[in-house]
């Protein structure tokens, strides 16, 4: 005979649930005898300062013993995790310190939980228990009832008319009981969750955390990639061309017989080369200089104020170096505000001024152009603003029509 698999799965998860409830009850009650012993004790006594100090430090020792009993409860038998709270520890042990620490812990809930709810959920599964029992005895009446003598038999379920009745009705229990575990469990586990886990604002501060150190290592990844790109172009692709251009113009000037034609054919090549080479030396400073790499961002700036076909009026005040991904953030917003200025904006001169102040590194780059630059138009300014908010980083433009345009970066450089 095949059993079915939703009722084998119904029959599995029914004793699964019931087993949990039944690992429940003694970790529930373990400090039951506790407040009662405290209770007797002032009762017969009146010593309440003794017996209210003695429960106290029991009920304090005990309670992160049952919390972590009762993680592993859940875990192993139901596959809930509860959640450790791991607040971080003062730097400064103080007074204030050390308050904040305990409040961040929340003792107050754990304690009430196994002090106070424990008991309550411990009947509850009792009562659950109780039932199972029930159903089993009345659903089997029928089978074992006619082990027991005849007298006894009949005193206890009158004539055997009665039998059927007994086991139906545990039938129908039995059928509820899958369910009625499962809620009792589910309740628990809810319970457990916000009483012995961290609270929903600080699964959510851990999550932003979390999230926080996966986008900075991510940030830091793309950028070591994009210093891979810069290497192999330079070392590779980049002394191609170099060779190449090398190579026709050798020919160039050692080979006088050749045909015009073919003197053309390769002076345009040798041109064409020498261009390509000067496109991919723009392309790799704009991925990543290898002098802001080696000296930093003053250094690279410096560089890139030389190379810009305006005048650019450069001030930089950094009190040290700051993280790379900010230095090569802050430098390619720089170098595309300055693109802009030349090629869109025609512009006669830039400013260019970087400051730390504090723990933000502060960009403006002001040209004197046409203005009228829009960072919400889906220009270019829409990627600057992504790359510096990728670092949780300020960004703004001020240009109104006929100008100045004025771009402002904040970036927070702290190590």
């Amino acid at each position: 005979m095949t059993i079915p698999a939703g009722l084998r799965r119904t029959v599995l998860r029914a004793q699964r649930d019931t087993g949990f409830l039944a690992a429940g009850v003694l970790p529930h009650l373990a400090l039951v005898p506790v407040w009662a012993w405290a209770a007797t004790t002032t009762a017969r006594t009146g010593n309440w300062l003794f017996t209210v100090s003695v429960s106290t430090a029991l009920v304090l020792l005990g309670a992160p013993v049952l919390t972590a009993v009762q993680r592993v409860r859940y875990r192993v038998l139901i596959g809930v995790n509860v959640p450790r709270l791991t607040p971080t520890a003062p730097e400064q042990r103080t007074w204030a310190s050390t308050a904040r620490w305990l409040a961040a812990t929340r003792p107050w809930r754990k304690i009430g939980y196994h002090l106070v709810l424990g008991p309550l959920l411990a009947l509850l599964e009792l009562l659950v228990l109780a039932v199972a029992a029930a159903c089993l005895a009345g659903a089997t009446a029928c089978a074992w009832s006619w082990a027991l003598p005849t007298g006894i038999r009949q005193d206890w379920f009158g004539y055997l008319t009665q039998l059927p009745a007994y086991t139906a009705a545990g039938l129908l229990l039995l059928c509820a009981l899958p369910w009625t575990a499962r809620a009792v469990a589910r309740a628990e586990a809810r319970l457990a969750v916000g009483l012995l886990g961290p609270s929903q604002a600080q699964r959510l501060q851990e999550r932003v955390d979390q999230l926080a150190v996966s986008r900075t290592d991510l940030i830091e990844a793309v950028d070591a990639e994009r210093r891979r790109i810069e290497r192999d172009l330079h070392d590779g692709t980049q002394q191609r061309l170099v060779s190449l251009a090398v190579n026709l113009g050798l020919a160039i000037a050692t080979r006088p017989d050749l045909p015009s034609d073919a003197r053309e054919v390769i002076a345009g090549a040798h041109l064409e080369a020498k261009e390509a080479i000067a496109e991919l030396n723009d392309l790799v400073r704009g991925l990543h200089p290898a002098v802001l790499e080696d000296r930093g961002l003053d250094a690279a700036l410096s560089g890139l104020a030389a190379r810009t076909p305006l005048p650019v009026r450069l001030r930089v005040d950094l009190e040290e170096r700051v993280a790379p991904n900010v230095e090569s953030v802050a430098y390619f917003v720089i170098s595309e505000a300055l693109t802009n200025a030349t090629k869109h904006a025609n512009a006669m001169q830039a400013e260019v001024i970087v400051r730390q102040v504090g723990e933000v590194l502060r960009v403006r780059v002001t040209d004197d152009g046409l203005g009228g630059a829009d960072a919400a138009s889906g220009t270019g300014l829409t990627g600057l603003a992504k790359r510096v908010g990728s670092l949780d980083g300020a960004f703004h433009v001020s240009s109104p029509a006929g100008g100045p345009t004025t771009i402002t970066a904040e970036l927070p450089c702290a190590r």
